[in-house]
């Protein structure tokens, strides 16, 4: 069976193209010590190691000793680009010294001090990476890694890169759902005391929940309704209440909250919300603890009766908590609209008979999906650039959805970046330094690509914006990138897509949460994000001087709103300077 690139591809295809440069090739051959055919042995040893990294890909899925072996080679990658970088930078160091005087750049290598000492530097950590691949090659042998012929061609990536995204955003087989729940929502009861009603939407993951709140709490119904303050706050598995509290302020504000304590933040809400019916979305709940629900809505009981609270959530047990009403139990798609939803995102606006074998898959299709939307829209998302009956054939009966412990959500998830381009692969996965329901704008995104060097000058004279909106299409085109339910203007990855994101990125990405006091790994640290506050002391960072490589510092306000970062002058004399492969560094 054919299958996609893995990962590795897209930073082995970055160091082959360094190892061949002409200019670091003259570079490297004017320094001592033969690091020229030590360079020489990478590039062998790479191709060996690339040979079997199909099938790595698949055996890691449920062999650990494969897993682990990919995660050190990954790790060794980024050790062996960042010596490349060293050298790319002394070779600009020497051209630029040789500009200024009348000697050739060869002779810095000879008579320059520091070039004698990057040239014993370099020379043990080129000698330290080859003895670590030499061991990674042999180790290949030992897990019985063979070579699978096939793969995606580059035609295909290119292809792929260029799909088109459906912008319609239509809702199908919820007709019903919606209007029982708009009923709920604007329905006045006289003769009730409570200032508000609680109403749970449950259903499992990727049912639709979030996507139906939206469609009841952004309706024209509801907008021309008496709501006088209106609220929408992504929730997940941690419910902190102060960050909650503070999230639902600044969503009826539209300001930035820099109240620290929770009385302070819920004086205000109830000042706010006094008197005053309201609409709130608390969206993707987990906490089942009924002293925290009972913290968290407090303030909510001065506003004006036949108030509404709309609750998201997967679990039968957190909507008879926190419900005031009787659940609205949200159904899978039956076959018919699973199929509806599978045309929109496989053939976008042609006519599904455009490929008359389609019809052979519909059965098969609309069982693998289980009812699932967010399946259905992501595997059709796949099956968009994939163009043969026996394309099709071979994802539809992929080995992926029989692994054990496995939903058929999760198997979909799983192929659909299992069959990305090697290089979107790394776009993907450096996607999980964003905290949960995290929502991004996509010039931040790739912007932030940009820096990291994942979006390489194309042949084509494109401009690196341009390659990266492109970049950007292809997993918005498959569900891995949602559009935001709050702000048009910018995306979100459902939670679901985001643990696998996390998966695959292993060590390499850290997001230190509030509550989360200490690193607990530094030395495989690539790309670390944390929530911004007012003033960020040095205990925040205590441990980054064990993360050499790390290449990402990026102060992130997970609420969506702007807000001014102070760190204190420890952290930019004493740390930052010590962080020496930084490539995106970025105080707000």
């Amino acid at each position: 069976m054919a299958v996609g690139e893995l990962l590795l591809s897209a930073f082995f295809q970055v160091l082959f193209d360094r190892l061949a440069s002409r200019d670091l090739l003259n570079f490297v051959r004017q320094l001592q010590g033969g690091l020229d055919s030590e360079l020489k042995k990478w590039e062998n040893t790479l191709i060996m190691i690339q040979a079997v990294l199909c099938d790595a890909e698949e055996k890691q899925l449920t062999n650990k000793a494969v897993k682990i072996w990919l995660d050190d080679l990954r790790d060794l990658a980024y050790d062996a680009e960042d010596i490349l970088d060293e050298f790319a930078t002394e070779a600009l160091k020497h051209e630029s010294m040789a500009e200024n005087s009348n000697l050739s750049p060869a002779c810095f290598s000879y008579f320059n001090p520091s070039s004698l000492k990057f040239n014993i530097d370099t020379d043990s950590k080129i000698k330290s990476i080859t003895t670590r691949l030499d061991e990674i090659c042999a180790k290949r042998i030992v897990l019985g890694l063979q070579l699978i012929p096939g793969g995606t061609s580059n035609a295909w990536e290119r292809r792929l890169q260029s799909s088109r995204v459906p912008t319609e955003r239509a809702v199908y087989g919820r007709d019903e759902d919606k209007a029982r729940m708009l009923e709920m929502v604007l329905s006045d009861d006289p003769t009730t005391d409570a200032n508000f009603c609680v109403i749970p939407i449950v259903g499992m993951a990727g049912a639709g929940k979030t996507m139906l709140a939206r469609e009841v709490y952004n309706d024209r119904a509801v907008q021309n309704f008496k709501f006088d303050v209106k609220a929408w706050v992504s929730v997940s598995d941690d419910f902190d209440v102060l960050r909650i509290s503070r999230a639902l302020l600044e969503s009826i504000t539209s300001t930035n909250c820099d109240f620290k304590t929770l009385n302070e933040v819920q004086v205000k809400l109830r000042i706010i919300v006094d008197g005053k019916k309201f609409l709130l979305v608390l969206d993707d709940v987990w906490n089942e603890n009924y002293n925290l629900w009972e913290i968290l809505k407090a303030p909510f009981m001065a506003g004006a009766r036949n108030s509404k609270i709309i609750v998201t959530t997967c679990h039968s047990n957190v909507a008879s908590m926190m419900g005031s009403v009787e659940h609205y139990n949200l159904k899978l798609l039956s076959d018919e609209y699973c199929w509806s939803v599978f045309v929109k995102h496989a053939f976008e606006r042609r006519d599904a008979g455009a490929h008359q074998f389609s019809k052979l898959f519909r059965k098969k299709i609309v069982a693998k999906c289980g009812g699932l939307p967010l399946a259905v829209s992501t595997l059709g998302g796949l099956l968009r650039t994939r163009h043969t009956e026996d394309a099709w054939e071979e994802i539809v009966s992929s080995k992926m959805w029989d692994l054990p412990q496995q939903t058929d959500i999760l198997a979909v998830l799983r192929l659909s970046y299992h069959y990305l381009p090697s290089h979107l692969k790394r776009c993907f996965t450096y996607c999980a330094i964003f905290p949960k329901n995290y929502e991004f704008e996509k010039n931040e995104l790739v912007f932030l690509w940009m820096g990291e060097g994942m979006i390489q000058q194309s042949r084509t004279g494109k401009l690196l914006e341009d390659l990266g909106n492109e970049f950007f299409c292809n997993p918005l085109s498959r569900s891995l990138f949602q559009q935001s339910s709050r702000d048009v203007r910018k995306f979100v990855m459902h939670d679901l897509v985001h643990d696998l994101a996390q998966l695959v990125s292993g060590a390499t990405s850290f997001w230190l949460e509030e509550a989360n006091k200490q690193l607990r790994t530094f030395e495989r640290i690539r790309h670390f994000s944390y929530p911004c506050a007012w003033y960020e002391g040095k205990n925040k960072f205590h441990g980054l001087n064990k993360a050499p490589g790390l290449r990402t510092f990026l102060p992130l306000n997970a609420r969506g709103l702007s807000t001014r970062n102070y760190i204190t002058i420890m952290v930019l004399l004493d740390l930052l300077p010590k962080l020496k492969k930084l490539r995106v560094l970025l105080s707000k």
